[in-house]
């Protein structure tokens, strides 16, 4: 056993803590869904503990994700050497860039919007300000 987490661990986790944080769940409100102490969802948001595959399954449900949410886009460094994962990724992106505050935030905000139309014409401005064209499929 090493003293490092398995990169596959802290994707993993750092995908708990995006969704937590998305919904705007305190570790400790997680821990109690779980049964276990804040300082453990700290541990499995680090990648410090392995989460099995039964509690995998609970936190899906009570974030209310599919389970292949917590290994969406895992970067190709993650995976080289990972029995299982021979196939090819995704582009990767800064994972950071998820994980600030800011963008948590924003993310949460653009929800909150009730009126679709007005959400989608933001989301159509933000990207247009972004450079990328907007793509009139999403």
């Amino acid at each position: 056993m090493t003293a490092n987490p398995n990169p596959v661990d802290i994707h993993v986790g750092s995908r708990v803590r995006l969704r937590r944080t998305l919904l705007g769940m305190s570790q400790e409100k997680l821990g109690m869904a779980l049964g276990l102490t804040f300082q453990q969802v700290q541990k499995y948001e680090r990648g410090t503990n392995r989460i099995g595959s039964s509690r995998l399954y609970l936190l899906s449900r009570i974030l209310d994700v599919p389970v292949s949410f917590f290994f969406d886009d895992m970067a190709s460094e993650v995976t080289e050497g990972q029995p299982g994962f021979a196939e090819a990724t995704q582009a990767s992106f800064d994972q950071d860039d998820l994980a600030k505050r800011e963008t948590l935030e924003l993310v949460r905000a653009y929800y909150k919007i009730k009126d679709a139309p007005v959400r989608k014409r933001l989301f159509d401005l933000v990207k247009a300000i972004g450079g990328h064209a907007v793509d009139e499929t999403l």
